[in-house]
């Protein structure tokens, strides 16, 4: 079967709240200097690696965080992101699990958001 929609991700949009308060913490989570926000101050463009962009998306404040992390994160080293999350006060709500093809940790943004990071076994 073919479709004229492409099996590529172009942009994950993060619901928030704050934005401001949103982009220092996401600064501090993936080490980069904050930038502009644009659409009136509703929309933060993360820069990123790869093709998939990451923007935060304070246009409907009202959003709920109930269910599990919706992406994530890659990272090299498990044992110094958890030591970083630990570093800057961020609630953790997984242990460091081995589902055999990946270690992850879930953890949660100031506004509830479930996330989740990622290291190949």
């Amino acid at each position: 079967m073919s479709s004229p929609i492409q099996r590529s991700i172009g942009q994950v949009f993060i619901p928030v709240r704050e934005m401001d308060r949103a982009v220092e913490w996401y600064a501090r989570l993936l080490g980069f200097d904050p930038g502009e926000v644009s659409h009136e101050g509703t929309i933060f463009d993360i820069p990123t690696e790869g093709e998939t962009r990451l923007a935060l998306d304070a246009n409907r404040p009202d959003f709920e965080t109930s269910g599990p992390p919706r992406f994530f994160f890659w990272t090299h080293d498990m044992a110094a992101t958890v030591g970083h999350l630990r570093r800057l006060g961020v609630r953790i709500t997984s242990d460091v699990e081995d589902i055999g093809s990946v270690f992850f940790v879930q953890f949660e943004d100031p506004d509830g958001n479930p996330l989740m990071v990622c290291q190949r076994a």
